[in-house]
């Protein structure tokens, strides 16, 4: 890894290792690896922060022929749904690109994207990370996942008072990368449920592109067969990390739940074998007894998820889902199964809804808490070790002195950690 005086052709690039956060935002003088990987790509292409535009790759006489023809632009529906019906005057800006990083079309709060005009963050300007450095849309299609980069994270010097969110999309069938989804703004643009619900926007965007694939297959393929392929395309998704209450996606559409039902699915999809109406009333009231209000509150979940997809509907005796359910809580743990603690971490977005106090939800919360927690303490290197220290919203002092003990003794990381150690003991 480059340490911070290398020189650059006789160019000061920033470093990332060096950074102090400015107004609370930017990297923490223990960066994020993911960030400092990408600043050091950025180096090796001897890209010049301070200095350094994208391009506009796309002219403004070629852009909207480009556009027609590309495969996102049958997604412009779902985005304009999902993300943009209530965005005038939050500050932010709505981006979808190509697999090359080129911004195609920039929607948004129109103060915000006036500002944004500054660094050429519109419509054919070129953000691929081998264009800018680190940026969230040219380093999700570099890493082929979702990423925030905050502040002073980003490489070039003429981002910095900005913050985004992306994701890649990609073809249904294939996997292959069409390009990406991106939210850029203000420290807004990089809240807890940002990511979370970008990515729920790509699942409904690859859906939506199986389904317009799918009424155009021949009439003479067997009915069977495009009903399979429809449920393969649409797999619901439960988001309830960080999350007082769930966002349910059936894979097109996606919906936030209230409070109880949030809660009556997570516990369902956590007991795929279903529970008896005194256990789930149990793990949701406190209370055996409590079924006949259990019954009236399942009644109204059954109608609201209807409406949604029927095949979300829980079943009776037992209460069940009538398949599996993927959320962000399954994902953690069969990242933590595979042993991919980086990117168990980074899914990891916070507790199970914070906000609850079912013992059921309890009970699962501080579950998957522990696991995470001890799994990385059992076998996790010292940057993923960091990571979660800074994601966790405090400081954890099992994890910081893992990551201690596991730092060389001359490490300039050890000062870092050291103060944040003092400062738990003064707390």
């Amino acid at each position: 890894m480059a340490r911070p005086d290398d020189e650059l052709a006789g160019v000061r690039a920033p470093s990332p290792w060096l950074a102090i956060p400015r107004d609370g935002r930017g990297p923490s003088v223990l960066p994020r690896r993911i960030v400092a990987e990408s600043w050091e790509r950025a180096r090796d292409r001897r890209l010049d922060p301070e200095r350094l535009l994208p391009e506009f790759e796309l002219p403004e006489s070629d852009i909207d022929d480009y556009r027609r023809k590309h495969p996102l632009s049958l997604l412009l529906p779902v985005v304009r749904s999902l993300l943009l019906n209530d965005i005038q005057g939050s500050g932010l800006i709505v981006a979808l690109g190509d697999e090359k990083g080129r911004l195609l079309w920039v929607e948004g709060d129109s103060s915000a994207k006036r500002s944004a005009e500054d660094m050429r963050f519109v419509e054919g300007a070129g953000w691929a990370e081998s264009r800018v450095g680190t940026s969230a849309p040219g380093t999700a299609l570099v890493l082929d996942h979702g990423i925030q980069i905050r502040g002073e994270e980003h490489f070039n010097v003429m981002v910095q008072n900005w913050s985004c969110t992306a994701v890649p999309i990609h073809d249904p069938v294939t996997r292959a990368i069409l390009g990406f989804l991106d939210i850029t703004g203000d420290d807004r643009a990089v809240g807890p449920h940002t990511l979370p619900l970008l990515e729920a926007t790509a699942a409904a965007m690859e859906a939506e592109l199986m389904v317009s694939r799918l009424r155009t297959t021949p009439r003479t393929t067997p009915a069977r067969s495009r009903i399979a392929k429809t449920t393969a395309a649409a797999p619901a998704t439960l988001t309830v990390l960080g999350r007082d209450v769930a966002l349910l996606s059936d894979g097109r559409h996606i919906v936030s739940l209230s409070a109880r039902h949030s809660e009556l699915m997570t516990l369902l999809s956590w007991h795929p074998l279903g529970l008896s109406a005194e256990e789930l009333a149990s793990l949701v009231y406190g209370d055996q007894g409590a079924v006949i209000t259990l019954r009236a509150e399942m009644v109204r979940l059954r109608h609201a998820l209807e409406v949604l997809d029927p095949r979300l509907a829980p079943l009776s005796r037992p209460y069940r889902l009538l398949g599996p359910l993927d959320s962000d809580v399954s994902r953690v743990v069969a990242l933590l199964d595979r042993g991919a603690h980086r990117r168990a971490v980074e899914a990891y977005s916070g507790p199970v809804l914070p906000g609850s106090v079912a013992p059921g939800i309890e009970e699962i919360r501080e579950n998957l808490s522990t696991r995470v927690r001890e799994s990385l303490l059992a076998d996790a290197s010292v940057d993923v070790l960091l990571d979660y220290a800074g994601a966790a919203g405090e400081d954890d002092r099992s994890i910081l002195m893992a990551a201690l003990g596991m730092l060389p003794p001359r490490s300039p990381r050890r000062a870092g950690i050291v103060a944040r150690l003092e400062l738990l003991d003064r707390a």
